[in-house]
């Protein structure tokens, strides 16, 4: 592939919904610019996006694929990366990942799905990050496709922004062509994308008149000279309406609408060209981070005439083609063979071959100018978010904006003897996946593994046995109760044990209460008067209660809020000793600890869920049903509603599946722990059942 200068390049990230056509427009974008003579196919596993094993199984793409495409500008050759990426939900770690290098945004809308709400989603992160984009249409060619009812729609829900730059022809029901709106010329498609100039029919010409207005009002807004010539009637000509639309596509304020089908490679064509003319270039840009040596804040233009510094944005980990970091040069020009910096793990890292990947090929390239994408093998310590730069010049870039993830599992090896080989392919797994994580739970003696979501974590396990050859089983986790006291008791332990020789005596009274504070396990007094117990075994008795409070009397889990008071005791000056009366303090634990009216505490979670205001009654329903209570609700002014709940952690199983039903997929929710409250009666008693045989002494 040729080397292309920073004006030259085009940085495209496709949104949409999944199914929506994303992979095959790319297929005949790929077709047009002569990358491959057949278009790939998505059900026979043939596309150049969707490489991976477990892509090709399910049919649909779960990682961002890079697709560079070299087209003929209107201006000369450029270079187009597009970065296809994941319509499911469980995936936006892998959008979020492309969102942070692109430069403009394709959303892909099924014109018979209509706006779906991936559609929604991709308007939304591109509000949120301010990129230009164009809505291409696809799925003309479907009889039931009606390009006005969703043209209506996409106005209704997004606005005036909305510009269709293209209307459809269609004959005996059949999509054949499409006018031209800022050229007001015919297009009759002959092969694939090419097509030869027609009439414009007589039944749209009344809609290409609206459209056609529209187009020229926002031209008008561009400045007082074309606005006073608008109101004087006079015509634009098609440079100034073009020049005028680039700067509104850019800026945001119009959003063309394109159409075609990916299938049949109708309009892939019209696309690239309107990439071309109407996206921006990186130099349009800039590149903001931090200074590490003055520890100022760093902006800079992407140029490739200073030093080098560029941003890792995503790992591929394959065992076959080994690990590529994939960066977008910010400043200068990445060579082959040169030594840079990792300036976040203050570490040299040696880049050997400079390669853009294409899918899953390698193609070396001899440079990589400012603003371009591209892939470097074999980095040591480098990880995805790392800043590469000189050491002379330490930037440091901002890290993808990651979604954290909420679902959680269990997870057990299948064979015993596994657990390395699984954390190192897992790990590997996390390399590449940002919103994966796996914690380890001491406490309930098990491994978690976090994700977006369930589909998320099935994958997983389905990588690791394709891949790694190692097999993992995902279970219902344990939580995290604890156990502590209501009320106020006293009780004697006394440990005598006699075995000949010197015997065993400790004995204490001591009082157990509440002591309020359940982020602490317990508090240790002494009140001992006249040397009942000598002060040498006070901490002897306190290590008792120590022991005792990690694994409840009750349910085996571990004890909080406890105030234990050493009243009195006895001693023997032969036959006494620290391990007695660290086993008399037990025994009076155990014994009081049941007379004190135990209970079990369950962790609540402090919740935020935002859903569109109609979901919000079947949202808060269903938290009263998970036991939660609901603290109020605020509105975000964009027509959803932030509900804010406590909710106890036990009932959040499975609550990304069961939001996602009750709203269609737009439902988001974050949480974090809370704190601790008494669990319901009928929890606790289900609870102390299930773990009385761990009481008795079992292993957990």
């Amino acid at each position: 592939m040729n080397v292309y200068g920073t004006k030259q390049i085009r940085n495209v990230v496709l949104l949409g919904h999944g199914g929506a056509g994303k992979t095959t427009l790319v297929e005949s974008m790929a077709l047009v610019a002569g990358v491959t003579k057949r278009m790939g196919n998505v059900t026979d596993g043939s596309t150049i996006s969707d490489y991976d094993k477990e892509e090709i199984k399910r049919q649909f793409s779960i990682s961002t694929s890079l697709v560079p495409l070299e087209f003929q500008g209107e201006e000369g050759p450029i270079k187009i990366n597009f970065l296809d990426t994941p319509g499911y939900f469980d995936f936006v770690g892998e959008v979020e990942e492309a969102i942070s290098v692109a430069d403009a945004a394709v959303i892909v809308v099924n014109c018979k799905a209509g706006i779906e709400v991936g559609t929604e989603k991709a308007w939304e992160i591109c509000e949120k990050f301010n990129l230009p984009r164009i809505i291409f249409v696809t799925n003309m060619d479907d009889d039931h496709a009606s390009f006005r009812e969703l043209l209506l729609k996409l106005e209704t829900r997004f606005g005036r922004k909305i510009a269709p730059f293209h209307l459809p022809i269609r004959e005996n029901e059949k999509f054949v062509g499409f006018v031209n709106v800022v050229k007001m010329a015919g297009r009759r498609f002959t092969t694939n994308s090419d097509y030869e100039e027609c009439e414009i029919p007589e039944y749209s010409k009344k809609n290409l008149g609206i459209a056609r207005e529209a187009l020229v009002e926002a031209v008008a807004e561009t400045s007082e000279e074309y606005m006073e010539r608008y109101f004087s009637g006079e015509e634009f000509t098609y440079e100034e309406i073009s020049t005028a639309l680039r700067e509104h596509v850019i800026d945001g304020s119009i959003v063309p609408v394109m159409l075609g089908s990916g299938i049949n490679c109708q309009g892939a064509r019209m696309l690239l060209q309107g990439i071309d003319r109407y996206f921006p270039s990186p130099d349009r840009f800039e590149c903001i981070g931090v200074d590490v040596s003055t520890g100022e804040r760093f902006v800079a233009k992407y140029n490739d005439g200073v030093s080098l510094s560029m941003r890792v944005f995503k790992t591929i980990v394959d065992p076959f083609i080994g690990k590529y970091s994939l960066v977008k040069v910010c400043t200068g020009t990445l060579k082959p063979d040169s030594n840079s910096y990792n300036v976040n793990k203050d570490t040299e890292e040696k880049i050997g071959k400079v390669y853009t990947l294409r899918g899953k090929e390698q193609m070396e390239l001899k440079e990589l100018h400012a603003g371009d994408i591209g892939a470097v093998a074999k980095l040591n310590v480098t990880q995805t978010g790392d800043t590469l730069a000189v050491r002379t010049a330490p930037i440091v870039y901002h890290k993808p904006q990651i979604s954290t993830p909420y679902t959680y599992m269990r997870y057990k090896t299948k064979t015993k003897g596994d657990d390395d080989k699984v954390a190192s392919a897992l790990a590997k797994l996390m390399e590449e996946d940002q919103t994966l994580k796996v914690v380890g739970d001491k406490e309930n003696r098990q491994t978690l593994i976090y994700g977006i979501g369930d589909q998320q974590l099935e994958v997983v396990v389905s990588k690791l046995s394709s891949r790694y050859k190692v097999e993992i089983e995902l279970s219902k986790p344990k939580f995290a109760f604890r156990e502590t006291i209501r009320k106020k008791v006293e009780a004697q332990g006394k440990y005598k044990k006699q075995t000949g020789g010197h015997g065993q005596y400790g004995d204490v009274k001591m009082s157990f209460e509440p002591s309020g504070d359940l982020e602490t396990p317990y508090v240790f007094e002494e009140q001992v008067f006249g040397g009942a117990v000598p002060r040498n075994y006070f901490p002897a008795v306190e290590k008792g209660i120590q022991e005792c409070v990690l694994k409840g009397p009750l349910a085996a889990y571990p004890v909080v809020g406890l105030k234990a008071v050493l009243l009195d005791g006895s001693y023997h000056p032969v036959d006494s000793s620290e391990m007695a009366f660290k086993m008399a303090a037990s025994l009076a634990f155990k014994k009081a600890f049941m007379e004190a009216n135990p209970v079990l505490l369950e962790p609540i979670a402090s919740m935020k869920v935002t859903v569109p205001d109609k979901f919000t009654g079947d949202v808060m329903g269903d938290l009263n049903r998970r036991r939660g209570r609901v603290l109020g609700m605020n509105s975000d002014h964009h027509g959803k509603q932030i509900i804010e709940a406590d909710v106890p952690m036990s009932e959040l199983f499975g609550y990304n599946t069961d939001l996602r039903s009750m709203t269609g997929g737009i439902g988001i929710y974050e949480y974090e722990f809370s704190r601790y409250e008494q669990a319901p009666g009928d929890v606790q008693k289900k609870e102390v059942e299930a773990r009385a045989s761990q009481v008795d002494g079992a292993d957990a």
